[in-house]
């Protein structure tokens, strides 16, 4: 994801966004520059606060093409209001979303191999075994702590008990979080 060739999208965008209706020019925006935010966007957990930034300047960028807000509007309420979660929590989404998939067997085993569950070990019996509580491996260094196999666990052991469940559905559990999210 290039940020000078995204925000050459968005320029290009600007006259026909101005000629459509709020919902298309979501679309349109969405087509050509969300995906590109939410491409591989795992990877940008735990990056510097300045990458962050960045990521998060083309996502208000966005924003403000489609609902027409100015740059000194606030960004949250814009963002609120196109029901998008800032690019730290859509990260932090994502993994939790690959998580699920891996604890129900939905992902490819070179991936669900990095998760388990706490009640999965041959270990004693633990309170967090009853809690769908995931093992974090420990790690030395950064990069070790922005893995899958550390931070999917970090980020599904500190979901609520209520989201951490297995029984419903995948649709209803991305529906859940991102309320939870936005709360």
């Amino acid at each position: 994801m290039s940020p000078s060739c995204t925000i050459f999208q968005l320029r290009q965008l600007r006259p026909f966004v101005r000629l459509l209706t709020t919902e298309a020019a979501k679309t349109l925006v969405q087509a050509f520059i969300s995906c590109r935010l939410d491409y591989c966007n795992s990877l940008l957990y735990g990056v510097t606060e300045n990458i962050m930034r960045r990521v998060q300047s083309l996502q208000n960028a966005a924003a403000r093409l489609i609902t027409g807000a100015r740059r000194r509007d606030h960004i949250t309420r814009v963002l609120c209001q196109l029901h998008w979660l800032p690019v730290r929590r859509r990260v932090e989404f994502k993994l939790a979303c690959l998580v699920r998939q891996a604890l129900c067997g939905q992902m490819p085993t070179y991936l669900a191999d990095d998760v388990h569950l706490v009640s999965e070990g041959n270990r004693r019996s633990l309170r967090s075994s009853s809690d769908n509580m995931c093992a974090v491996p420990r790690t030395h260094n950064s990069f070790g702590d922005r893995s899958f196999g550390a931070a999917g666990p970090r980020i599904w052991n500190s979901l609520p008990c209520g989201l951490r469940t297995l029984d419903i559905s995948y649709k209803h559990f991305k529906t859940l979080l991102k309320t939870y999210m936005f709360d």
